[in-house]
């Protein structure tokens, strides 16, 4: 689940600065914090992933109001049952059947009509109406008379029936009309020298189905950096922690308020803001492979050789600078692992503010002959347990190397594995002189990831129990003696495929059974959800997600798939452990799923496809399952590619070049004849009749709003 902090034009810097930090120091890894932008709020479908919309302070907001471009998206999600959390800003309620009218203060001052220039849509004033409770909320808006007076300062604020010591306040503390309104929690008030009740600071308001919470002095804001840093106040250098260590404590219980759930304190500290992957570093991978094929560690490392290694001072290591790390290969026969483990695997105390450095050194340790690590050296992910599944899993299935298409080894039974590294994705796409001198198919697993990669330019990230891998195939562009001839066209089914076996993996008995794993579905095009819903309602939550990249070189294509599948989460990311727990009846497997079982049910599934596809040279053999998996058949939208929007009804996949089909609604006219919207996109030149297909990498669909829009 996603915490978006919404970054706009008009959104002051330093406050979007510290907003994205404290609140990242507090939800790191249940959730990701991610500035969202105007354009994007009001074309992408963030609302699907959005556990929490956050709006940071506005220039002048005192005065004018919030005033956004994106007011009518911010103001639809709120109202339609969203949670938002508001800095530094005035705010008053209003009676609808008061006197203040259209819900302004003063009138009409301030109105600002939405109107489209020369530069995009005007910024118009954020205002939001409770239609259940019958009134209005409006930002900003000095009456005429109100004389204004600035002055920012340190203060003291009761909050949470707690006096906290040290937040920065811009000296507008205004909030009014809501002290004994309906459906309003007081979560703080200023400090008042008299036994009365001193003015309210933040609260928390319904709004409709949503809920708001709005603060006028700036929580976000630490006290050890700008603006607060420059202001003079009592507070000694001794204490000036503890107080910053307080503002955040204010900060996570408003959190805790809006319904987020805080990472659990042995794992990470929300006061102290310690990064909840207890690595500031990448650990050592290890390069292993099944024991019932030895030779492939010996086979990968010969092939490697090819590389551009330089000289090295040690004979027990080997090195390769690449165009963005710095390979450093060792053999196990020669080095203790444990060496290498020790200093980077316990936590830091302060690890929020450290960054990755744009190199990196990667050790890679080697095992030949099938042997395997000590199981401690690998606590999170059982190296045996993974090979025995593997194996199991593909005698289950049937599956077998086959020759006549050139592989080595099994898919997955190569294994390049860490326990944190930066990205299993960017460690082949970015890294080409060790990708392309690599045989394949190898596959890279971590159980953390320092810095990883969705698509576009999302982030992933990698709290314990959640399986990412990235998986680096190799297929010839002409026809060879061993393999048939790739079409580049059929790369866009590549990311079909791997969701299709992904959602088939979760069937197998060793993961969720039938029953449970039918749970799983796919959205189009790379998406896993499943449906955690009770009581026969469904609830469709993300729980994973496919990544694809291709590079050509010397007549080859290489393709690194990378997958994030969350298994083990505890709430509230939704997991196939969580799904599991919630649905205990029924036909499902005896025990829970666990990383390894489940890595490895994905790799079987998985290669017994690709081998068909390959050999085949169509996906035409998985159209009719991916359609039985998806969640789209027969799904009426609205697609906003086209002027006018126009309603559609999903029908399928094309088969030539996998783009999603859909056919537009008829409709009567106004001369009561039957006419219909007639468009193509990109179809195949074989199709006929009145279609509009969509390219995946082109069109984002909201799941949830049932919108598809032009990705920006």
């Amino acid at each position: 689940m996603n915490v978006l902090v919404y970054s706009g034009p008009e959104i002051l810097q330093l406050s979007l600065t510290h907003a994205l930090s404290s609140l990242r120091a507090i939800l790191l890894p249940h959730y990701t914090v991610q500035p969202i932008t105007a354009p994007a709020l009001k074309t992408q479908p963030w609302r699907l992933s959005c556990a929490l919309l956050v709006l940071p302070q506005s220039r002048d907001s005192h005065r004018e109001g919030f005033m956004s471009p994106a007011s009518q998206q911010i103001k639809e999600y709120v109202e339609g049952g969203g949670k938002c959390l508001m800095f530094g800003v005035r705010a008053t309620l209003h009676s609808r059947s008061g006197s203040l009218g259209f819900g302004l203060s003063g009138g009409l001052k301030g109105l600002t009509l939405g109107l489209e220039g020369d530069d995009g849509p005007a910024e118009v004033p954020l205002k939001f109406s409770d239609q259940v409770r019958n009134r209005r909320l409006t930002f900003g808006y000095l009456d005429d008379n109100e004389h204004l007076v600035i002055k920012p300062s340190i203060i003291t604020l009761n909050a949470f029936q707690k006096d906290f010591k040290g937040i920065y306040d811009s000296g507008l503390p205004k909030l009014n009309g809501f002290q004994g309104a309906e459906e309003v929690s007081i979560l703080g008030r200023f400090p008042c020298n008299k036994s009365e009740l001193g003015p309210i600071a933040g609260l928390k308001i319904g709004i409709n189905e949503g809920e708001l919470v709005v603060w006028s002095p700036s929580i976000e804001f630490p006290l050890t950096e700008e603006p607060a840093s420059s202001i003079e106040h009592n507070i000694s250098t001794t204490e000036i922690q503890a107080v910053d260590d307080a503002r955040r404590e204010v900060l996570a219980k408003v959190l805790v308020a809006l319904g987020l759930q805080l990472p659990a304190k042995e794992s990470h500290s929300s006061v102290t803001g310690a990064n909840p992957i207890p690595y500031s570093k990448p650990l050592p991978q290890f390069l292993v492979s099944s024991p019932r094929c030895p030779n492939i560690v010996r086979d990968v490392l010969n092939q490697l050789q090819k590389a551009p290694f330089v000289p090295s001072a040690s004979v027990q290591m080997k090195v390769l600078k690449d165009s963005v790390d710095i390979f450093q290969l060792y053999s196990s026969d020669t080095t203790n692992p444990e060496e290498f483990l020790t200093s980077v695997r316990d936590p830091v105390a302060d690890q929020a503010s450290e960054k990755l450095s744009t190199v990196q050194h990667k050790k890679i340790i080697s095992y030949s002959d099938g042997r395997l690590p000590d199981s401690k050296l690998t606590p999170l992910f059982k190296l045996v347990e993974y090979f025995d599944s593997l194996k199991l899993s593909r005698e289950r299935q049937g599956v077998a190397s086959l020759p006549e298409i050139g592989n080595p080894w099994g898919i997955g039974e190569a294994l390049l594995y860490g326990e944190a590294v930066t990205s299993t994705q960017t460690l082949f796409d970015n890294n080409p002189s060790f990708s392309s001198n690599l045989p394949t198919p190898i596959l890279s697993l971590a159980s953390h990831q320092l810095a990883g990669r969705g698509r576009g330019a999302n982030i992933w990230l990698s709290p314990s129990g959640c399986l990412q891998f990235s998986l680096l195939l190799r297929v010839p562009l002409s026809e060879t003696p061993t393999s048939p001839a790739f079409k580049p066209a059929k790369l866009v089914f590549v990311q079909y495929l791997f969701a299709l076996a992904v959602v088939e993996a979760c069937r197998d008995d060793i993961v969720l059974g039938e029953n449970l794993g039918g749970r799983v579905r796919i959205k189009w095009p790379n998406d896993i959800y499943a449906d955690v819903g009770v009581d026969g309602k469904e609830d469709l939550k993300k729980i994973g997600g496919v990544l694809v990249n291709t590079s050509f070189q010397g007549g080859m294509v290489d393709i690194i798939i990378g997958c994030g599948i969350n298994v083990l989460n505890s709430l509230p990311i939704a997991s196939l452990l969580q799904l599991k727990n919630l649905h205990s009846s029924g036909n499902q497997s005896k025990d829970s799923p666990t990383m390894e079982k489940t890595a490895a049910a994905i790799m079987t599934r998985f290669e017994e496809m690709w081998n068909t596809f390959i050999l085949k040279g169509s996906f035409e053999p998985f159209l009719g399952l991916y359609l039985k998996r998806w969640l789209h058949s027969d799904q009426l939208v609205t697609l906003t590619t086209t002027n006018p929007p126009i309603k559609v009804r999903i029908v399928g996949i094309t088969a030539e070049h996998g783009l999603l089909r859909t056919m537009p609604e008829r409709r009567t006219s106004a001369t009561g004849l039957l006419g219909s919207y007639a468009a193509r996109v990109d179809g195949d030149s074989s199709d006929t009749g009145e279609y509009v297909d969509l390219q995946p990498d082109g069109n984002s669909f909201d799941l949830m709003a049932g919108l598809i829009r032009t990705k920006t």
